[in-house]
């Protein structure tokens, strides 16, 4: 997307949200998504379909970290004759909609992946899954939270620097080698959206965040995520895969300011 048109999306928004924050009650805006959709797809067809499923509750306890779970029943959609390569996932009400994107491969087997995203007011969960011959595919959720993108905070700057980028992660053993198991990681950073205020100064702290993860067994991809500053604070990813040796599942995560993160682990058969 080119940046007029980020700059334009973003105005457009804003524009929506501003009538939208006049209530203290307001809810999920379906308005919203026909913006976004201009805005990143064009006038490109897309479906509504049951084969992919948003999980997440109906309110969240703080839209800085509201857990989600993206899934594709992947027998339903091979019954449609769809098999879906990368997924966009957006919060239709935030000022960034766009919170990450997935790059799908067969490693996965039956895509199930939980993640932690933000929102600034109450907004619907939009999940766009895209095949290999570019159509599109739409679920969509409503959740009711706010207050994760923008305000004050405080950080000891030295600290977050310090912590940024280090990686914890667990990969379960599989039941047997050509089973699923769950692979969690959780990478310490910050991510900054751009939008939140310095509590001293009042100016706003510039974007700071993870960028890329890219997940891979045995050197083969597995998972490539594109971050997005709609992500929760500390990144956190559990998904399914399935290894069909002993081998190394690898994480690098890179973030906007070029630094590189790499951490690894054994499985075992």
């Amino acid at each position: 997307m080119s940046g007029n048109r980020t700059f334009s999306l973003v105005w457009a928004v804003a524009a929506l949200l501003l009538t939208t924050s006049l209530s203290a009650l307001a809810e999920a805006d379906p308005n919203l998504w026909p913006v976004m959709k201009e805005a990143f797809f064009e006038k490109r067809p897309m479906q509504d379909v049951d084969f992919m499923r948003i999980d997440a509750p109906k309110r969240a306890e703080s839209g800085a970290q509201v857990p989600v779970t993206y899934s594709i029943d992947t027998a339903a959609a091979k019954a449609a004759g769809v098999k879906i390569v990368k997924l966009y996932a957006f919060v239709d009400a935030n000022p960034i909609p766009l919170t990450a994107t997935y790059h799908l491969t067969d490693a996965l087997g039956d895509f199930n992946l939980s993640t932690r995203i933000r929102f600034e007011t109450d907004a619907f969960v939009r999940l766009v899954g895209e095949d290999a011959a570019g159509q599109l595919y739409l679920a969509s959720r409503p959740i009711r939270a706010a207050g994760g993108c923008g305000g004050m905070v405080s950080n000891d700057e030295a600290a977050v620097r310090a912590a940024a980028g280090k990686i914890r992660m667990k990969v379960d053993v599989p039941k047997a080698l050509g089973t699923s198991t769950t692979a969690k990681v959780n990478i310490k950073h910050i991510m900054r959206t751009g939008l939140q205020r310095d509590l001293v100064s009042q100016g706003f702290l510039p974007a700071f965040y993870i960028k890329k993860a890219t997940f891979s067994y045995n050197g083969e991809p597995v998972l490539t995520v594109d971050v997005n500053v709609g992500t929760a604070e500390d990144p956190y990813f559990k998904f399914n895969f399935v290894p069909t040796s002993p081998g190394q599942f690898e994480v690098i995560a890179a973030d906007n300011e070029g630094k590189t993160f790499r951490q690894s682990v054994e499985v075992k058969g």
